[in-house]
């Protein structure tokens, strides 16, 4: 396959994630690897997502390759940033961290149905979190954070995915219903690169195309509060 367009991120082994470990319809075997770049303000997909099956031949490239080619030194700054050594699995409780949804129609944002006190929650768990699941430099499914959240991430994905389609810079169809969505991974990025503090990379993808395994399907999306 061609050299991925964004720097790489991280490999997981699917095979090293325990049955049953994500909310998620992963394969057991094989590799995903993540490429992103959180300084994207491109109207298309700011990352990828390479889904390495067990088994098949690869052979290694240079890490660099692809954004080295550009030569500007704020982007090999930023890359020499990037998380280096091994990722460790660990599992932990994960609960939303917004407390608003967009109604159909996609004019107003109200309180989730049915949870009047959904902001009150959100404060709690922001108080607890830390305690009780620590976040890691990477999650894999669960509830997607970022520094302020108002909407879930995955909704401002999702929209931003839509119009990525829209504008002819990414491959349809794609569904407008959030529901039809899951995250597949969060990058805090901003503990990383310096100078991005509060980056986060979204990685979601529609829940058919995560069952079909077309995970080159997912779309990466950022979130920079500088």
């Amino acid at each position: 396959m061609p050299t991925p367009a964004y720097p790489f991120v991280a490999s997981v082994d699917l095979a090293a994630l325990p049955a049953g470990g994500t909310d998620l319809l992963l394969p057991s075997e094989g590799h995903l690897l993540f490429f992103s770049w959180p300084g994207s303000v491109s109207p298309s997909s700011a990352g990828q997502v390479v889904y390495v099956p067990a088994g098949v031949a690869v052979t290694e490239r240079d890490r660099q390759e692809s954004w080295n080619a550009g030569g500007v030194e704020e982007y090999r700054v930023m890359f020499a940033g990037y998380p280096r050594g091994p990722l460790r699995a660990s599992f932990g409780v994960s609960l939303p961290y917004h407390a608003c949804v967009t109604l159909p129609g996609g004019q107003d944002t109200v309180c989730i149905p049915g949870h009047p006190r959904a902001e009150e929650l959100v404060g709690v768990w922001e108080k607890t979190q830390g305690d009780i699941a620590p976040a890691g430099a990477l999650q894999i499914g669960g509830y997607s954070d970022e520094e302020a959240v108002y909407l879930d991430p995955v909704e401002d994905a999702v929209s931003a995915a839509v119009q990525a389609v829209q504008a002819g810079r990414w491959g349809g169809p794609v569904s407008a219903d959030p529901a039809d969505w899951v995250l597949l991974a969060d990058w805090f990025a901003g503990a990383d690169v310096a100078g991005w503090e509060g980056s986060t990379v979204h990685w979601v993808i529609q829940r058919e195309d995560l069952a079909a395994r077309r995970l080159e399907r997912a779309f990466a999306s950022v979130y920079w509060n500088p």
